[in-house]
């Protein structure tokens, strides 16, 4: 590689650092990425109207399919949280492990409700259950909500349909059942490390009650409304992510021709798959507990608030990566990856873990970082497993090292009455233990794959 194109690249990258510096919320960075590739484009000499057009291509190509799962997810989050199936998840579960437990049942509620609802959501419906917890038992509030935030957290960074990693996959052409099947393999043990057992440790640590100002929020589990029912919950939840994964089966053991892969491929797209999972909450936790068609509509029509700015900057990532691709800057930046042996999985952790440190939100790490990725891609052999992997190993380095810049940082702080100290050394170590754990499960498995 020439030092020209060394500069290029250094540059490229130090302008878009320096944004996320500055730049803190989505909108932001959805700015940031597009105007980033704009230099690209101005940068290497590329005709105006070329430019406009790369964006065009970027911008297109990737919401096409990625504009119409976040928002089918979206609203079956919704609707699953108006119906109260998150409480019925976790108190569910709390009853099945017993007091003894409480804190695996926790986790294990996090991990499910963080698939459909995102993350801040899931915390606020469930913090009273924390808040109840800890008046009754008296042990640190750490106790309980650390498990419950692993789990939160590693579904939000590992698992579809939630936004960052189907941005990821949609941005790396990954399968989405690969993605699925190793999200689970990674997280799990995450959850594991980072939330019972890191809980355990850092509750001996840190004392903390309920938060005055969140008294009030208090309540007793004995709710005053009926809560759906755990199967139904629970069987609705996982329903499209076992269609995605029969398809991705599917296309393994049958023959390409046959009409049962026809079929399976079909019911297995996520496209229908996430239709009929919405259409089953929307009936199931919406007609049926009495919500007429107005009242979904409005709850539907609020969860795609949250969603439209999601789905921006995921476009934007998009154009950032068809920018490297078109520039040439893509095909400069794997000579220099090979030219040092960096395997590619390691360059996506990195990636991923510096914007993650300058910017903050994982969702937009993860996107910026998959935009660096995707045009390296051609220039290496990729199988399918291996792109589920790299989708795994960049929201680890999303998710490692949340500090003040994190939105997420902030909500725990305020939630459990920590100081600024406190929560990093417990938020920011649990989620630093879900990055290093589930990028050491991505890499052991790409030896095999």
């Amino acid at each position: 590689m020439d030092s020209t194109a060394g500069l290029i690249i250094t540059a490229v990258l130090g302008v878009l650092l320096l944004l996320f510096l500055v730049m803190r919320t989505k909108l932001q960075a959805f700015i940031a990425l597009l105007l980033v590739s704009i230099i690209i484009g101005l940068v290497v000499g590329m005709p105006l109207q070329d430019i406009i057009s790369t964006i065009e291509k970027g911008m297109g190509g990737t919401l096409g399919f990625i504009a119409v799962i976040i928002g089918l997810g979206a609203m079956f989050g919704e609707m699953l949280r108006v119906s109260g199936g998150a409480e019925r998840l976790a108190l569910t579960l709390m009853d099945k492990f017993g007091e003894k437990n409480i804190s695996w049942a926790l986790g294990l509620t996090g991990f499910i409700v963080s698939i459909p609802v995102f993350f801040d959501v899931a915390l606020v419906i469930l913090a009273p259950i924390l808040y109840s917890l800890q008046q009754r038992t008296k042990k640190s509030l750490l106790y309980f909500g650390i498990p419950l935030l692993a789990g939160l957290a590693v579904t939000h960074s590992f698992i579809p349909p939630t936004p960052g990693p189907i941005s990821v996959a949609s941005l790396l052409g990954a399968d989405l059942g690969w993605v699925i099947l190793f999200g689970f393999m990674a997280g799990i043990p995450a959850m594991i490390i980072a939330g019972p057992i890191f809980g355990k440790y850092i509750a001996k640590k840190i004392h903390v009650g309920v938060p005055e100002y969140m008294m009030e929020q208090i309540r007793e589990t004995e709710y005053d409304r009926d809560l759906p029912s755990f199967k139904s919950v629970v069987g609705i939840i996982t329903l499209p992510l076992a269609l995605i994964l029969l398809n991705t089966t599917a296309s393994l053991v049958l023959a390409e021709d046959s009409q049962l892969q026809s079929i399976l491929t079909f019911i297995g797209h996520p496209f229908v798959a996430l239709t009929a999972a919405a259409l089953l909450t929307f009936y199931v936790f919406g007609y049926k507990r009495g919500y007429k068609k107005e009242e979904i509509q409005q709850i539907t029509t609020k969860a795609l608030e949250p969603a439209g700015i999601i789905i921006l900057v995921t476009g934007a990532g998009g154009v950032f990566g068809e920018m490297l691709i078109t520039s040439g800057i893509g095909d400069i930046l794997a000579d220099l990856m090979k030219d040092v042996q960096m395997p590619l999985i390691i360059f996506a952790f990195i990636t991923a873990t510096i914007v993650r440190i300058a910017q903050g939100s994982a969702t937009v790490s993860m996107i910026t970082a998959a935009g660096l990725v995707s045009p390296l891609l051609d220039s290496f052999q990729v199988s399918e497993p291996m792109l589920g992997l790299l989708v795994i190993a960049i929201a680890s380095g999303a998710t490692v090292v949340s500090h003040v810049n994190d939105s997420g940082f902030w909500l725990v702080n305020r939630y459990f009455g920590l100081t600024e100290t406190e929560t990093l050394k417990s938020w920011t170590v649990m989620e630093t233990l879900i990055g290093l754990v589930g990028f050491g499960v991505a890499l052991v498995l790409s030896m095999f794959v």
